[in-house]
């Protein structure tokens, strides 16, 4: 193999963006494609204890592999990586040359020493093991050394230094990589992989690149950058510039046609690259996911992003922990009021009558003459927008929990000549307005989780603590996978993953059905939430 090298990491941390399911012919055309281009190293996905889909690049056994790769080219090394703890030693086959030829295997800190003796078991096996710690950024240069010294007795055949939360600059990498340099056995290979959360991962890549040493490096990358959060360096750019600049090797056709046929459609569909909000998890040494989950909240300034990553806790950064964030999160939102007289006034204005409740679901533009009719020919009915305020329909009062969307309408509150009231949760922050009620945020969230600050939901339990018995809804569509589809304003479109948009439907319309128990309901529009 030449000195230099690269591994293609699409479809195992590219799969991170779309659970892996790329399906079972676009796999194999995308192993196909890559042989052709002549990258060096083609990583086919994950080998973890259990999984067994065709349509996905999870593995539970090497013999799975096997049927996806098809014919092998030989000048070529096909690889899966195991995540310590996601499969047993004895899973996993002897290494016969038919399937992948070699393991990546990925540890943290506190997983060293066994992680190392399952190493030791697979290179027994006959595999290339490729050791990767994460987050080697975190490691003291002391650790590292300590670190390198255990690889070397190992001997696999290459240590990774690996940029797990993208924060590295080109001084770091120089550094850490000399010091690797000077005390790793020479044949053992070093691998880099990078993460773009600040737009560096193509530039450290040329910096390792240019360096003189006859040491093979090998380059992870992933195919138009594909990977969670801010992504990873591009195949297609690192190949062009080695193509360019060292040699005529990959065949960039190849790479191109993948990303025509599979890799852009899924663009559009799923989210990954670069973002403010992971240049600044990059910058406060936190997990991407942690940015991605505030960024799906869609409630967030970037400076509250900012605010909440900053206070976490230095040691739980590193490692993505859902239920942490999710607590940190509301606990930043939860400024909290005695809101006994909001209630109060809610009581007064409403005064015994119906709520009529306007989401802006894409519905209501189509109901507007309707929902206009019902409120002109009903004098029983106090209408309350959700997040918005509408200028078609007149409404009694908006409810505003998400902190953007009062932002969006602030100008409009603000006016002195307007006279409607605005219901406001005590995340937000107004000034003193005569027509605004602040109501307590914590209060009126939801247990599960990713409907837990739903707004539509929150002001629903609002009422029922006021005691109104009787709403009507409109404009409560649910959420279509085709995020242009979901608002009667386009300005108001959100760009969240389907999968999300998914679950989001799913517990709202549990929730919906346990309101239901306790007052009376009815949608107006066509909803997702009653199918």
């Amino acid at each position: 193999m030449d000195r230099i090298n690269i591994l293609d990491c699409t479809l195992r941390d590219g799969g991170y963006v779309n659970d892996f399911n790329f399906g079972h012919v676009v796999l194999k055309d995308i192993v196909q494609k890559l042989s052709s281009a002549s990258i060096d190293i083609i990583e086919c996905g994950f080998l973890k204890s259990g999984a067994f889909d065709v349509n996905r690049s999870l593995f539970g056994s090497v013999e799975a592999v096997k049927k996806m790769i098809g014919n092998k080219n030989p000048n070529l090394l096909y690889v899966g990586m195991v995540q310590y703890g996601g499969i047993s030693n004895e899973e996993i086959a002897i290494c016969d040359g038919t399937s992948i030829d070699g393991i990546r295997l990925t540890f943290h800190e506190h997983e060293i020493a066994p992680a190392f003796v399952l190493g030791r078991q697979l290179i027994d096996k006959g595999y290339k093991v490729f050791m990767q710690p994460v987050g080697t950024m975190t490691y003291t240069d002391e650790a590292l050394l300590k670190l390198i010294t255990r690889i070397n007795e190992l001997k696999p055949f290459a240590f990774y230094l690996v940029d797990t939360l993208g924060t590295m600059y080109k001084n770091d990498l120089l550094r850490m990589f000399y010091l690797v340099d000077h005390n790793l056995n020479r044949n053992i290979s070093v691998g880099f992989h990078s993460h773009n959360n600040l737009q560096l991962s193509f530039a450290n890549a040329q910096e390792l690149m240019q360096l003189n040493t006859p040491r093979r490096l090998i380059v992870d990358a992933s195919i138009y950058g594909m990977g969670r959060g801010a992504g990873n360096l591009n195949t297609e750019l690192v190949t062009q510039y080695i193509n360019s600049n060292l040699g005529l090797k990959y065949d960039n056709l190849e790479i191109l046609e993948i990303i025509d046929e599979y890799i852009r459609p899924l663009s559009m569909k799923y989210n990954w690259g670069y973002d403010a909000a992971y240049y600044i998890a990059s910058v406060a040494g936190c997990h991407p996911n942690y940015a991605s989950f505030l960024l799906n909240k869609q409630t967030l300034h970037v400076q509250d992003i900012h605010a909440i990553l900053n206070n976490l806790e230095f040691e739980k950064r590193a490692l993505f922990d859902k239920k942490y964030i999710g607590e940190e999160y509301i606990r930043y939102m939860n400024h909290h009021v005695e809101d006994e007289e909001a209630q109060n006034q809610i009581v007064n204005l409403i005064n015994g009558k119906k709520v009529l409740l306007l989401a802006p679901g894409k519905s209501l533009r189509a109901n507007t003459e309707r929902i206009n009719q019902l409120i002109s020919e009903h004098d029983d009915y106090f209408v309350i927008s959700v997040n918005f305020i509408p200028t078609d329909i007149v409404v009694d009062a908006s409810f505003i929990s998400n902190m953007k969307r009062f932002k969006s309408i602030q100008d409009i509150v603000e006016q002195s000549t307007y006279d409607r009231k605005i219901i406001v949760t005590s995340n937000i922050t107004v000034e003193s307005n005569h027509n605004v009620i602040v109501v307590d945020y914590s209060s009126y969230i939801n247990e599960e989780q990713c409907i837990a600050d739903n707004a539509g939901l929150m002001c629903i339990n609002l009422l029922k603590k006021v005691g109104v018995q009787d709403i009507v809804l409109a404009g409560f569509d649910g959420f279509s996978t085709d995020i242009k589809q979901n608002f009667y304003e386009q300005s108001m479109t959100i760009d969240v993953e389907a999968e999300r948009l998914i679950r989001i439907n799913v517990a709202t319309a549990k929730k919906v059905a346990q309101l239901e128990k306790q007052m009376k309901i009815k949608f107006l529009t066509n909803t997702v939430y009653k199918e």
